[in-house]
């Protein structure tokens, strides 16, 4: 077995991206470290994450600290700590804060490149916000490039 893709990084560490994220945003494996199997993050949801699809990459997430609030295709569940929840592809789902402080997970997305899609978002910067917050109509353009489709308010 080879060593040279072992990563061990201390605890607060994160892997360098092309830019640097906020620090809501520790990316612990990237899409390069793991050949395009999948992506780590450890993010602190700083902002309700509207309704959207991944069309091609399934996301997991483990609830670290906090209460996060799911919805999945039409029904909410309540994320405590400890829970874990895999929101396959193709299915609408919507993530929000449920908890003060916000809730922390870790973020999994197979295959990889949620890394990729962050690091577009926060380079894009307040384009993509509406009033303090993410707007679907704003994001869509950079998500599509992701596979990623928001719904737009009607």
């Amino acid at each position: 077995m080879s060593d040279d893709r072992f990563i061990l990084l201390e605890p607060g560490a994160a892997r360098p991206g092309r830019i640097p994220l906020p620090p809501a945003f520790a990316v612990k494996a990237t899409t390069d470290d793991t050949e395009g199997r999948f992506s780590l993050l450890e993010v602190i949801l700083a902002q309700d994450i509207p309704r959207h699809v991944h069309h091609l990459a399934d996301e997991g997430i483990y609830v670290l600290d906090g209460i996060l609030e799911i919805e999945f295709d039409d029904r909410r569940h309540r994320a405590p700590k400890g829970t874990f929840a895999l929101l396959p592809h193709g299915v609408p789902h919507a993530l929000r804060r449920a908890s003060d402080p916000p809730p922390r997970v870790l973020q999994i997305s197979s295959p990889g490149g949620w890394e990729r899609y962050v690091e577009d978002l926060i380079e894009a910067g307040p384009a993509v916000l509406t009033e303090g917050r993410l707007d679907p109509a704003r994001i869509n353009p950079i998500a599509a490039g992701h596979h990623i489709s928001y719904q737009e308010q009607g």
